[in-house]
């Protein structure tokens, strides 16, 4: 009993995957989260935060059980879907969790060049550089970090984590003496309200999503702890602190934020398509302010660009397996991730060169094949697989399952 009891205590690896994971769901999308979740008004967003902690929590939490349920330790989730579901839905669901984290990693090649391009600009007051030199040095520098090992990448995502976590929490200290209470005086009706909820609780799952890093965590769990139960109850609590830090951070600053503006002026920020740093900067004329916006950016979308290549490599390496039939002992490892790396370093650098507009649309297409993989298949894995049934029967089941039904809907709605 005492042995499992010193176990189960926080050590240092369980908090470097929490920093990690925390890392890999706060992208650039956190600058424009006030805007977004902010725009129906004060009181559907408590009514969010009391929903989007369990959900972020409960459904990274089967995605990992998923994971953990394969017969052979060390399986990626490529390789637990073909397990569990047969070779032609292996390669399906392979090929389409591909293409839901795929097109986030080119956003965030063209995001951070963009981010460092302005910064030059605007901050520096110097000549824009070349955009084909910047983007390739930016992409190759990400790119090279994932080459390293595991515990170079965490460590590095710990440090960039670290003053994202200060600047966002400082920023929500700073802007307190400005709140005001127009916010808390607009009441929607009872049928406004539940819209708000539910065109808002997608724009909230995909800001805390981290399910692209979820296998290469739990893979990483089973390596560190070798017991099955022990990995299990330490992925638990990992992705509970997960959840824990992201909506104390996260949704403290989109509180501060919302509160600090009217409704006219969440539509004003909304309408110029600027993040809500730069619109407080505006508002405020504080230097300090806009300075911070390219830096949180560039920290936020540096972290989460790290996990999201970990999911994006993941599902690539399992179609070039699947597609070509290799035998997964017998292939060569590093050869595969130079290619891959390869592979993600033209496309990336491409995309970032052309700098097109449509980015965002095919973002919003990867939205509910993420929500089917994180909140849905796992689901169906507890009803159908005899590894996952031990967790049938409970009510955070049907929590999930319904959450995750509702996020789908709203995303296809917001499409058309």
């Amino acid at each position: 009993m005492s042995q499992s009891k010193t176990s189960m205590k926080w050590n240092k690896f369980d908090i470097t995957w929490v920093l990690n994971l925390f890392g890999t769901a706060v992208g650039a999308g956190v600058l424009f989260l006030p805007i977004n979740a902010g725009m129906g008004g004060f009181w559907p967003l408590v009514v969010m935060v009391l929903l989007v902690g369990p959900m972020t929590y409960l459904a990274h939490r089967g995605l990992s059980r998923f994971v953990l349920s394969s017969s052979k330790p060390g399986s990626d989730i490529t390789e637990v879907v073909e397990e569990h579901f047969g070779k032609t839905a292996g390669k399906l669901i392979t090929l389409l969790y591909f293409f839901a984290i795929f097109p986030i990693l080119l956003i965030y090649g063209n995001g951070i060049t963009n981010t460092v391009d302005s910064f030059i600009v605007n901050q520096l007051g110097m000549a824009s550089p070349n955009r084909v030199l910047l983007s390739f040095i930016l992409i190759a520098t990400l790119i090279s970090v994932m080459l390293m090992n595991e515990k170079v990448m965490l460590k590095l995502t710990e440090l960039l984590v670290y003053p994202l976590v200060l600047i966002l929490f400082a920023l929500s200290i700073y802007l307190i003496p400005e709140w005001n209470t127009s916010m808390l005086e607009q009441l929607p009706s009872a049928g406004s309200f539940l819209t708000t909820l539910w065109i808002t609780i997608p724009v909230l799952v995909f800001s805390f999503n981290h399910s692209p890093a979820i296998s290469a965590f739990s893979q990483s769990q089973q390596r560190e702890y070798k017991d099955a139960a022990l990995t299990e109850k330490h992925a638990s609590k990992t992705l509970k602190g997960t959840a824990t830090i992201l909506l104390v951070f996260v949704m403290f600053f989109v509180f501060s934020c919302v509160l600090t503006l009217t409704p006219e002026e969440l539509q004003l920020a909304k309408a110029q398509n600027i993040s809500i740093l730069s619109f407080l900067a505006n508002k405020f004329d504080n230097p300090y302010i806009s300075y911070f916006g390219p830096l949180v950016a560039f920290l936020a979308i540096t972290s989460s660009f790290f996990g999201h290549y970990l999911g994006a490599r993941e599902g690539l390496e399992g179609l070039y397996l699947k597609m070509t039939a290799h035998n997964r002992e017998s292939i060569n490892r590093k050869k595969l991730n130079y290619g891959t790396a390869l592979f993600f370093l033209l496309t990336l650098w491409g995309v970032a060169v052309i700098n097109p507009s449509i980015l965002g649309l095919i973002e919003s297409l990867g939205g509910p094949i993420i929500a089917m993989i994180l909140f849905i298949m796992p689901m169906y894995a507890i009803r159908k697989v005899p590894a996952m049934q031990r967790y049938q029967g409970k009510l955070s089941n049907l929590f999930v399952t319904i959450m995750g039904l509702i996020a789908i809907s709203a995303v296809v709605y917001g499409l058309f």
